[in-house]
């Protein structure tokens, strides 16, 4: 299933977790995988808190102080921090599906990393059932 999503600033983590429950409901899968996949060298995939918007707040400033936008990068593009904060965040999650729900912690969401925006991106998500 592949999804659209609007990024709306340069940098900013989006909470997909909803978009990734209705591609579970709608699998009809009780139990198996969500592969979740981001096909953007500049945009990544992460788990991490849903509950203080201060957490992706702290993640995105820690990661511009370790990577900052203008840091002597030779890629012509002048967008080198964005690729390495995306490989940094990886490209896919996996969540395991359970009784037809995400297995995933009280406080987990999965977010869509934006690095390069605002842009139009997409992702793609892939129910797996167990064959157990």
């Amino acid at each position: 299933m592949e999804y659209s999503i609007k990024t709306s600033k340069p940098q900013e983590f989006i909470n997909i977790t909803g978009i990734v429950n209705k591609a579970v409901k709608e699998s009809g899968v009780r139990d198996g995988i969500a592969i979740v996949f981001v096909p953007h060298t500049t945009a990544g995939v992460t788990i991490n808190e849903n509950s203080d918007p201060d957490v992706v707040k702290d993640i995105l400033s820690a990661l511009n102080k370790t990577y900052p936008e203008n840091n002597g990068y030779l890629h012509i593009e002048g967008n080198s921090h964005a690729h390495i904060k995306a490989s940094l965040m990886g490209n896919s999650s996996t969540v395991i599906i359970e009784n037809g729900e995400l297995k995933m912690g009280i406080w987990q969401g999965i977010y869509f990393c934006e690095f390069d925006g605002p842009r139009n991106r997409k992702v793609y998500i892939k129910i797996m059932k167990d064959n157990a």
